[in-house]
């Protein structure tokens, strides 16, 4: 009979690691919330998975170690009591069906630190596969990583000011690692694409695998004019995992019917909804009141909003510029 195992955290850090971060880390291991990973880990020791094999349980220990959590591999016949010896106290297991096991991760296993101000974003890149990421962006990676740099988006790149290129990283001679840091200080999220639709400011795209389908989209020349942003969206479509990054931190917004949001603080939403772009007020409010236009968003989606408006902060640094002839 094949012996089983169990793997358990008792809530040790790895060297060097700091609860936060492997929190965090956890939390995107497994795809649970941050809140749910805090809730489980306080009620230490955890088993994470129950009933495996020891090549699975090392899988796991392997995953978790690297999140930051020291973690032990049990043979279950040592945790087989005596009916006369007195039952240990210690909290429940947590459900092995609630967990997700490593393998069986819907996209590529990643993590994202320095959260909320200087994101950076790390991926395991499985071999023979392919990551897209913004041009520029790449601030690490293994040896064995295969570079190669497409064009994106055509003339309509051309038009937002943005890089018409894209770098594609292929794992040809086994797994490996890449870490990015995109250009601006600020905020990460990923989402994981099962044929739905985002609609992304041309700026915030970091990076996304070969499954997503990335598209300029004409916003219109009154919405790109008017609203002093670019006129193209990015438009990502298909199956597969998708990071954007903001200026500032990243709020996700359940809107349930209208909501308004300033045109320099949008960072993604869902397909589904309408938008316009309109005016807060009057003219005389436009030009004097310090406010623009806004983006009137109707029906049922997510809108991703940045806490920063890389306009509103550089016309608050153009009073600090030196004067000329300083």
């Amino acid at each position: 009979m094949e012996n089983l195992f169990k793997v358990q955290l008792n809530g040790e850090l790895v060297a060097g690691a700091d609860l936060a971060t492997a929190t965090e880390n956890f939390a995107q291991l497994f795809k649970i919330t941050p809140e749910k990973a805090t809730q489980m880990l306080s009620r230490l020791p955890v088993t994470v998975k129950n009933n495996v094999d020891e090549a699975t349980a090392q899988k796991f220990k392997t995953a978790i170690e690297k999140a930051g959590f020291v973690c032990e591999i049990k043979p279950l016949a040592e945790t087989k009591v005596s009916p006369l010896a007195p039952v240990p106290a210690q909290a429940a297991p947590v459900n092995p069906a609630a967990v997700v096991a490593p393998e069986s991760f819907k996209g590529f296993q990643y993590k994202i630190e320095g959260r909320p101000d200087y994101a950076f974003l790390t991926v395991q890149i499985p071999a023979n596969e392919t990551l897209k990421v913004e041009a520029s962006a790449m601030a690490t990676m293994d040896t064995h990583l295969e570079m190669k740099t497409k064009l994106k988006g055509g003339f309509g790149r051309f038009l937002t000011g943005e890089s018409l290129f894209l770098n594609e990283f292929k794992a040809t001679k086994g797994a490996g690692e890449i870490g990015i840091a995109p250009g601006t200080p600020g905020d990460m999220v990923h989402q994981y694409l099962e044929g739905q639709t985002l609609f992304i400011q041309n700026s915030a795209f970091v990076a996304a695998t070969m499954g997503v389908n990335l598209e300029t989209k004409w916003q219109g020349m009154l919405k790109g004019f008017f609203s002093g942003e670019s006129f193209f969206l990015i438009r990502a479509s298909g199956q597969g995992d998708l990071w954007f990054n903001s200026y500032g931190a990243i709020i996700e917004i359940d809107v349930e019917d209208d909501y308004v949001v300033d045109t320099g603080n949008i960072v993604a939403f869902t397909d589904g909804m309408q938008y316009e772009i309109t005016k807060v007020g009057g003219y005389k409010s436009l030009f004097f009141s310090g406010e623009g236009f806004v983006c009137r968003f109707r029906g049922q989606g997510k809108v991703w909003i940045q806490t920063r408006n890389a306009q509103a902060f550089v016309s608050w640094a153009h009073y600090f510029r030196p004067a000329g002839g300083a």
